[in-house]
């Protein structure tokens, strides 16, 4: 590695660590989280590995430290309704919002194809730098400082993705429930579609027996379809 390209991956790790908010004892660790496979393929000469193994391991301790966070939050959430949230919250796009407040992409070393075609701001790459720099934080640090890192990063998320999770799955808790009560689904149906096309806004009703249960409105029919089963649930005191 060149003088100039040390001296900038130094400034690199020096401004991410105070984003990140850990300071590494071994900063090539932060250093490695940093390269992409792209980049190391470029600058084998230079460079001796790259973040995918830092990325496997951060992908493990995201898992536990996101499930253990989620034990204490909710002790009496159902198993299955755990799992269902600390997937939503270490899923790629999830994990590259959070790299994207960061500000992780300009730190990213890419290869010269890579940079071109904008990977600074995909999700993939996004995600498994995130996944490598938590890695890379417990590797330094052990589990209690990546314990402190991802509760900083994700504590504030965690209840707005719990709430996206339960309107994501309204729909299949609504028509388990109507079909253990009563033997029989819901249905929906299109009530409206109001403004031009490219901001449409879609109203559709949820009804049981010829009952309406609840009614939402929003920018695709599958959305509005969710809320709609949501208020139905409220209505049924199923809110979950």
């Amino acid at each position: 590695m060149s003088k100039r390209a040390a001296v900038e991956n130094t400034r690199d790790v020096q401004a991410l660590q105070t984003r990140l908010g850990y300071v590494f004892s071994q900063p090539s660790l932060l250093a490695r989280a940093l390269v992409h496979r792209s980049y190391l393929f470029e600058h084998r000469r230079s460079v001796r590995a790259d973040n995918e193994t830092l990325e496997f391991l951060g992908d493990a301790v995201l898992d536990l430290v996101v499930a253990a966070m989620l034990f204490r939050r909710y002790p009496k959430m159902a198993e299955g309704e755990m799992t269902k949230l600390r997937a939503a919250l270490v899923q790629a796009s999830h994990l590259a919002a959070i790299a994207r407040d960061l500000g992780l992409g300009r730190f990213v070393r890419l290869g010269r194809g890579e940079e071109a075609s904008g990977g600074r701001d995909k999700d993939s790459i996004l995600s498994c730098a995130y996944e490598a720099v938590i890695g890379a934080v417990f590797e330094d640090g052990g589990y209690e400082a990546a314990s402190r890192v991802v509760e900083r990063h994700f504590g504030d998320r965690i209840e707005g993705r719990r709430k996206d999770v339960i309107m994501t799955d309204a729909k299949s808790r609504l028509q388990e429930l109507m079909q253990g009560r009563h033997g029989a689904a819901p249905s929906y149906r299109l009530e409206g579609a109001t403004g031009p096309d490219h901001e449409r806004e879609f109203t559709v009703s949820v009804r049981f027996q010829g009952a309406e249960l609840g009614r939402a409105s929003a920018r695709s029919k599958k959305k509005a379809e969710q809320k709609a089963a949501a208020m139905a649930l409220r209505l049924l005191g199923h809110e979950g």
